[in-house]
This record gives structure tokens, sequence and C-alpha cells, in this order.
């Protein structure tokens, strides 16, 4: 069969299905253009999930009569005048975009010049130009795309319900609003307004933090993190949400290189190794990341797309994320979600007694503020706290002596322990309300933080045991746990095969009181027999150190004294990470004293 040269329509038909995919695709490019044309405003417009219409209006620099036939050519582009590929600093480059999106669509563009004082329209049908006529457009330029993929409907059957397209386009015009904070975006379905996004004005960081708030919401804003990390080349800016406030997919993390929404699987993974062993293994972290860098060290014609970049070292990116984000979320110590007592307040539904009569579900298990384990009072003047009776007969709390002021906030963020209920959580009073702490999990963290820090700074401390113990394991956990010996050793563990089917215990790590050894052994077999054979111990040292901590922590069930509250409160103040336990759980929930009011009718 001989070779012939395919016809220019075809030609273009074909590169559109590299580029125009989808409805949101069309307006990713028509809002870059818009960008990349210097407009302060810009207005954008689907009908049908943008199947039947998309129009996009802004007052950006305009074209001339010729400009306009040109940029429906392919290859035709303002945005290279120096020809040079390595310096790339408009959102598009290719030249590619409208005479795809013309070649798959009945498109019309009209365009009036900044200072020029007509306007020119020109008009096209899957790909076949019209001369350009006059226009009353005003300055600015108005694209207008309608019955996208008319000519190719084989490519219009696999689009998805108009809502759902309607929402990706809508996604589109959100990403590249977050990155440029001064420009005004507008975006309706039909005559309905779904983002309207006034341009932002004064401090560069409030302006970003406003921005992001209005998309992705004030629980988002009030729970951000600012980031602000340069390295050589590099310059890391935006906000990430600390650790508690998160989402069931990634989806919520959005990463831009200059100014460029971007998809890139790479500085994902750099993401979640920042907020490793701060989620649970199914949740992930909200971010806005914001990396600047000389166009020389970053490639970004690696696809049609342009959703993937590539970069010259990507080391030190990975390196500049990860530090500028451990840097962060070390700095927010134990600040933890407001969305979690959000959460609490959400679930707490004030109706008086259980049914029944008697209400015991609602007040048995009283609070209890014992003074056992520790002679004398509490710091704060509160002992013992005996049961006492209720005129209906049920045990409550009462708390004996006469109670101290609270804390200062400032010095004391987390209050002053007042009681501990069910003998798990601990209640502490602060000027403005109430913190309840779970306290294994927030002994879990303070526990796995003093793990890391010994393995990162000296090594640790090792205990030998009075009787050395022998933990059977089942399976073949045994053998796994005695071929990892060396590098158990190093994290305070000396074991020994003992026999088939155990291992003998002769040393533990110092700082581990109360540790459950049999515990312990056998959930680290569990994991080591998920780990790779060939990864080290250390590449995976924050599961390693989680299910050590979790072992050696307070346990739900203990009574604590008022010393041992307040000194888990103290500790806790000062330890990063403090508002999640290893697993990624918050250790504690706040309740400001509006908010306990409201549940009882007083706002």
């Amino acid at each position: 069969m001989p070779i012939r040269r395919l016809p220019e329509h075809l030609v273009s038909q074909i590169a559109a299905g590299e580029v125009i995919e989808r409805p949101a695709a069309v307006v990713k490019e028509l809002v870059e253009n818009a960008l990349d044309a210097a407009a302060s405003e810009i207005h954008v417009r689907i009908d049908g999930g943008g199947q039947t219409a998309i129009v996009v209006t802004d007052d950006g620099d305009g074209m001339t009569p010729d400009d306009l036939v040109l940029a429906l050519e392919r290859h035709a582009t303002s945005k290279l005048p120096s020809g040079d590929l390595a310096h790339i600093e408009t959102l598009g480059f290719r030249g590619e975009a409208l005479p795809s999106i013309a070649s798959v669509s009945r498109f019309r563009v009209a365009s009036r010049a900044r200072g020029a004082s007509e306007a020119w329209a020109v008009e096209a049908d899957a790909g076949k130009l019209t001369a350009p006529v006059p226009d009353p457009q005003p300055a600015g330029t108005r694209v207008e795309v309608r019955d996208l993929f008319h000519p190719v409907p084989a490519r219009a059957k696999f689009l998805k319900q108009p809502r759902t397209e309607r929402g990706r386009a809508a996604d589109a015009v959100r990403q590249l609003a977050m990155a440029h904070v001064g420009v005004s975006f507008t975006l309706k379905d039909g005559e309905r307004t779904i983002l309207q996004l006034p341009a932002t004005t004064g401090d560069a960081r409030e302006q970003r933090r406003e921005r992001l708030g209005r998309i992705l919401g004030r629980d988002f804003a009030a729970n951000a993190l600012e980031i602000d990390a340069e390295h050589e080349n590099f310059h890391l800016t935006g906000f990430a949400a600390v650790p508690t406030f998160n989402k069931p997919s990634a989806q919520s993390q959005y990463l831009f290189v200059n100014g460029r929404p971007v998809r890139d699987r790479l500085l994902l993974g750099a993401t979640r190794a920042a907020y490793q062993d701060l989620l649970p293994r199914d949740r992930h972290p909200v971010v806005a990341l914001f990396l600047g860098v000389v166009p020389e060290d970053v490639d970004v014609n690696v696809h049609p797309t342009k959703a993937e970049v590539r970069f010259r070292d990507f080391g030190r990116v990975r390196s500049l994320i990860v530090s500028a984000l451990r840097h962060s979320l070390a700095e927010a110590g134990h600040r933890a979600s407001t969305t979690v007592s959000t959460g609490a307040l959400g679930a707490a539904r004030p109706g008086g007694l259980p049914s029944g009569g008697g209400g015991q579900g609602a007040f048995t298990n009283a609070a209890r503020f014992p003074a056992s384990g520790s002679p004398g009072l509490a710091p704060n003047g509160l002992g013992e706290v005996p049961a006492a009776t209720h005129d209906f007969g049920v045990p409550v709390a009462r708390m004996q002596g006469e109670a101290k002021a609270v804390p200062d906030s400032d010095a004391h963020p987390l209050g002053a322990a007042r009681a501990q209920i069910h003998e798990t959580y601990v209640v502490a009073e602060t000027a403005d309300g109430l913190i309840i702490v779970d306290q294994h999990a927030a002994h879990e963290r303070l526990v796995f933080e003093r793990i890391k820090a010994g393995v990162a700074n000296s090594g640790i401390a090792r205990q030998i045991m009075l009787i050395p113990e022998v933990v059977e394991v089942p399976g073949d956990g045994a053998t796994a746990l005695a071929a990892r010996a060396g590098e158990l050793f190093e994290l305070g563990l000396a074991i020994e095969p003992f026999g088939e089917g155990a291992v003998i215990v002769r040393e533990v790590p110092a700082m581990l009181h109360g540790l459950d050894v049999q515990g312990l052994l056998r959930d680290l077999a569990d994991d080591l027999s998920e780990f790779d054979e060939a990864a080290s111990l250390k590449d995976r040292l924050g599961e390693v150190c989680a299910t050590m901590a979790c072992h050696s922590s307070i346990r739900a069930g203990r009574i604590l004294n008022g010393d041992e509250m307040n000194a888990l409160l103290r500790e806790m103040e000062v330890t990063p990470h403090a508002g999640q336990c290893s697993h990624g759980r918050p250790t504690y929930v706040e309740l400001k004293l509006t908010d306990i009011e409201r549940l009882f009718g007083r706002r």
C-alpha cells in the first residue's frame, strides 16, 4: 500500500486527540492563553458540560487581524520569541491549542488589540477558516467553542455526564486561579455563577491565603501552615494543612511549577513522604505548593497537555519539598485541626437523658482524679475525687478542694488537667474552653518522637532484662526477626533465635517503660513479613518506631494522677506533631466555651 500525505484537517484532528481530551482541556488552554496575554479579568461560561458551548472572555493584549489568522495555524505562537525551548516563561508555547480546538468544533474568536481602534473576528467549522471580519468586541479577546467534537462523534461518546464534565472544567479554572491571585475569575454554567473570585490585593502571602480559602474552603485557611523555603535556584511557597485535616484521596494536593499546575507523581511522592508517620495509611494531606525555578532547570516540554515536568536535579527538589513541609509541621507543635472539634460538636446532640427513665448511660463511669500513683495533691490543688450521688441516684464526678486558676494560655495552651474520665481521657480546662485528650494516643506520639530522636542522635540506650523473655512467634515470624537481629539491635532490641518458632529477648530500649515485649515482637514479625527483604529497617523507621511506641505507651484503662496528667499535657505542648498519634489519629479535641454554650442553648 503506498504512503500518502494526510489531509491537513485530518492531521489537526489527530493532534487534537492529544491536546483536547475533554471540555476541561479546552477551558484550560483558553484560560492559559488569556493569562499569557496579561489579562486582569477572565470570564468563563460553559453550557451542557462544555460540549454545547464554552465561552472565554478576557481583557488581555488582544490580537490584530493577521495575528488571528496565524493563531489558527498549527505551530504558530507568540510565546517563543527567542525560539529557545530551554527558556519557557509562558504557560503555552506549542502553538497547538487553538488550531486543535478549531478542528473539532464550531469555533469563533473575536479580538481587539490593546490600543487598536477596532476589533476583528475569525470563524472556523471543523478547521475550515473564514476571512477576518470587523466585530464590536471591546479590548481583549472572546473565544467561543460550540458543538465540541461534532466532526469526531466517536470522541463525544466517551464524555461523561454534563455534570461531571462541568466539574472537571471548574477544577481546571480553580487550579489556574490558585496560581494567579492578581487576576479576577468568573465561571458560569449558563446563567448560574459557579465560581467568582475577585483579584486579591495587599501582602502576597495573605493574597494567596485568601484565594486558597475561597477555593479550598475556610477550614483549609484556618488549618493551613505557611510554607516558605529556598535552596539555590528553587523557591517553594504555599500552604499545607495540619495532618489531622486530611482527605480520603490525593485530589486535594495542588502542585504548581512556575505558575503551571502539574500532576507529577514524583512531586506527589515527595509530599507523601513529608507526611509519613503523621497520617493514617488511607488518608491524604491537603496542600497547595508553588515551586519557582529558573526555566533552564525544568523541562515542561514533556507531554502535550503540559501536566508533567522534568527537573534537571529532582533530588534537590524532593529534598526541598520534604524538608520544608516537615519543618513547618514540626513548628506547628501540638496543633490539631479545628475540624476535629467541629466534628465532635456535630456528633453531640443535646437531648436530655436517654430513654428508659434511669438515665444510667448518661452519667455512669464518673470522672475521677485519683491520688493513687503519687501521694499528695496534684499541682493544681486537686486531690482524689470520690464519686458523689446525684439526686437521681446516679454516680457523678465531684472535685474536692479549691480549684486554682487556669495556667496562662500562652505558656500552657493545653490548660490544666481537671479530671480523668473512663480511665482513658484526660479533661483539661483552658482559658476559653476545655480539651479532651486521648491519653494512649497522646503518649504514643511522645514515645514515638523520643525513639526517632534517639535513633537520629546517638542510638537508643538498651537495658538488660533481669529475666530474658521468650516470645513464641507463629509462622515464619521468628525467622524474619532473627534475620533482622542486627538492625533491631540498633533500635534497642537484643534478640536471639530460641528454637523453632521462638526468639529470646535479652535487652530492650531503656526509654520504653512498661514495654509489652510479647505484643511488640509479634507485631514486629508481622510488619517485617510485609517489608521488602532488601530494604533496610531504617527505610521503614517510621513504621517500626510506631509499633514500638504503641506497645510502650500509657494504655487506656490506666488511672493517672494529677502530676501525670499535667506532665502529659506539658510534654505535648513542646513535642512536634503531638496533635496526632503515630497512626495519624487526633490526640485531643478542643471545645471552645462558646461552642459548649451553644450546645446547651445559652447562645
